[in-house]
């Protein structure tokens, strides 16, 4: 099954973006990179992805930015923020602008699994329910 989870994995740090690539796959997901959020948006209109994985803070179009244009265009993509800082604005500011979930740099491989899991089958669970409606 989570093979057929598209996540889009965005950081402007190489670093984490191939970590995060190599922990996921092995999970069993099917994972792309992006560069920055601008990286990202192209990858977005072309693809269809279950989950979007961004960093706040990135050159071009950072991931508030990213996070407000995903939201107008494709409303049923989760979306998971990662941000170094963890302070309450910063959580508060993505949630509002309507982020399913975030996680706070540095975090562990079972950290992210669990919050991408939680994104997922809240996503399902709310699609499940506008077709029962």
């Amino acid at each position: 099954m989570k093979g057929k989870i598209a996540i889009l994995v965005v950081d402007d740090e190489k670093t984490l973006r191939d970590l995060l690539y190599k922990i996921l796959t092995k999970e069993g997901y099917t994972v792309e990179t992006a560069i920055d959020g601008q990286d990202a948006l192209d990858k977005l209109r072309k693809k269809e992805y279950q989950l979007l994985l961004s960093d706040v803070k990135m050159p071009r179009l950072n991931g508030f930015e990213l996070l407000k244009i995903v939201k107008q265009e494709s409303p049923h993509l989760g979306v998971i923020m990662m941000t170094a800082f963890g302070d309450s604005f910063t959580v508060k500011d993505a949630l509002l602008l309507g982020a399913d979930e975030y996680i706070t740099k540095p975090f562990k491989s079972f950290e992210i699994n669990l919050i991408i899991e939680r994104a997922y089958w809240r996503l399902q669970s709310t699609s499940a329910e506008s077709i029962i409606r």
